[in-house]
C-alpha cells in the first residue's frame, strides 16, 4: 500500500535549494539549475538538454510490476522533462542497478520497454550502465535539443500571465489509491506507471509561454515552483481543473482533492500572456492535444486555491520521493 513515512532526514527541495547557491550562471548555461531540464549551448551554436530521472523498486515500482512498463516509465519521465523545455530528443542513456540475482529477462524487457518508448518520439537508446545494487531501480537520462529563444524557464512568469494545463490532474493519485484500495492487481500496476509525455503540446507550447514545468510531483507542487522561481502569486480555480476520469472511483470531498493534487500525472503547466492564451489553447488541439486556463499569476507570493471564488492556501501535499513509499508485501517477498 502506498503511505506517507515519517519525517525524512532527506529533504530533495532543501538539497536542491544548497545545491543552487553555488551555482554559475552564464552565457552557456542558460536555464538555472533545478528547472526541468539543464541547457548547455553548444560550439555549433545549437542548444542541448540534459535531464535524468530515476525509478526505484519499493518507491516507484514493485517487484511484480511488468519490467517492460518500467522501461517505458523510465525513459517517459526524463522525456517529459524535456517536453516542459519544448525539446526534442536525440538520445537515451540507460543505467541499471540490480541485485546479482535479477533474472536477466528482466533487465532485457526494461531495456526494450525503453527503446521503445524512446523511439516512439524520434530518439535513439545509445547506451547505459549497469551496477550491482541492494536495490533494483532504473537510471533515464536524455540528450534532446532545443531552441534557444524558447525555452520558457519556470522563473520567467509574470504577473497578468494564465496559468493553462495540458491534459487533466488526478491519474497519479487515483492510481495510488487503486493500489491501497485493491491491492497490485495487473492494471493497477499498469497504471502507476503510465506516463505519456506531453512533447507535441510542449513544443507548441514554448512558442507562447513565458514559463513551463511538468507536474510530476502534482499540480499543486508545480504552482508552488513556478511561484517562488517568478516571484508571483499562482492562484488556481479548482471548478477549472479538469479531474482524470478515473477520479470518479474516489468520493468526492477531501479525499478526491488530494487525489487530485498527489501527483504522477506528468502533464504541463505553462504561463502564457492573456492576449496569447487563445492561440495557444487552438494550437495544442490542432497537435492533437488537451490544454485549458485554470488559473493565474498576480502580484504577491505562494500558491492558492480558489474555491467557489474564494482563496485558501493550496493543500500541502504532492509526491515527494523521500517520503512516500509502496509498502505492499509481495507473498514471494514476505519473511520467513
Amino acid at each position: 500500500m502506498t503511505r506517507k513515512a515519517g519525517p525524512s532526514a532527506f529533504s530533495e527541495r532543501r538539497f536542491h535549494a544548497w545545491l543552487s547557491r553555488d551555482a554559475r550562471r552564464s552565457s552557456q548555461i542558460p536555464l538555472p539549475l533545478g528547472d526541468d531540464a539543464a541547457a548547455v549551448r553548444l560550439r555549433s551554436g545549437r542548444l542541448g538538454l540534459l535531464t535524468t530521472d530515476a525509478l526505484v523498486e519499493g518507491t516507484h515500482f514493485l517487484a511484480a510490476s511488468p519490467p517492460a512498463a518500467v522501461g517505458r516509465a523510465a525513459a517517459a519521465v526524463s522525456l517529459s522533462d524535456i517536453a516542459a523545455k519544448g525539446g526534442r530528443p536525440v538520445a537515451l542513456l540507460l543505467d541499471l542497478l540490480l541485485p546479482p540475482r535479477t533474472p536477466v529477462g528482466w533487465a532485457r524487457s526494461v531495456t526494450a520497454g525503453a527503446r521503445a518508448e524512446v523511439r516512439r518520439w524520434g530518439g535513439e537508446l545509445v547506451g547505459g550502465d549497469t551496477k550491482p545494487s541492494g536495490t533494483r531501480a532504473v537510471v533515464g537520462t536524455i540528450l534532446a535539443e532545443a531552441d534557444p529563444g524558447r525555452l520558457a524557464p519556470r522563473g520567467a512568469g509574470r504577473p497578468g500571465d494564465r496559468l493553462i494545463l495540458t491534459g487533466s490532474a488526478g491519474r497519479g493519485g487515483a492510481a495510488a489509491r487503486a493500489l491501497e484500495q485493491d491491492g497490485p492487481t495487473p492494471a493497477v500496476l499498469r497504471g502507476l506507471l503510465h506516463v505519456e509525455p506531453r512533447l507535441f503540446e510542449g513544443a507548441t507550447l514554448v512558442r507562447y509561454a513565458h514559463a513551463m514545468l511538468d507536474t510530476s510531483d502534482g499540480l499543486g507542487e508545480a504552482a508552488r515552483l513556478l511561484a517562488q522561481a517568478s516571484g508571483v502569486r499562482a492562484e488556481l480555480d479548482l471548478e477549472k481543473v479538469p479531474g482524470h476520469p478515473s477520479l470518479r472511483a474516489v468520493p468526492a470531498g477531501p479525499e478526491r482533492e488530494r487525489a487530485l493534487f498527489f501527483g504522477g500525472d506528468y502533464e504541463l503547466l505553462a504561463a502564457v500572456p492573456p492576449g496569447r492564451v487563445g492561440p495557444a489553447l487552438a494550437a495544442v488541439t490542432a497537435v492533437g492535444g488537451r490544454a485549458q486556463e485554470i488559473g493565474g499569476l498576480r502580484r504577491g507570493s505562494g500558491a492558492w486555491l480558489r474555491r467557489r471564488g474564494i482563496p485558501t492556501p493550496l493543500p500541502t501535499g504532492g509526491w515527494d520521493p523521500f517520503g512516500w513509499a509502496l509498502t505492499h508485501v509481495e507473498p514471494s517477498q514476505s519473511p520467513g
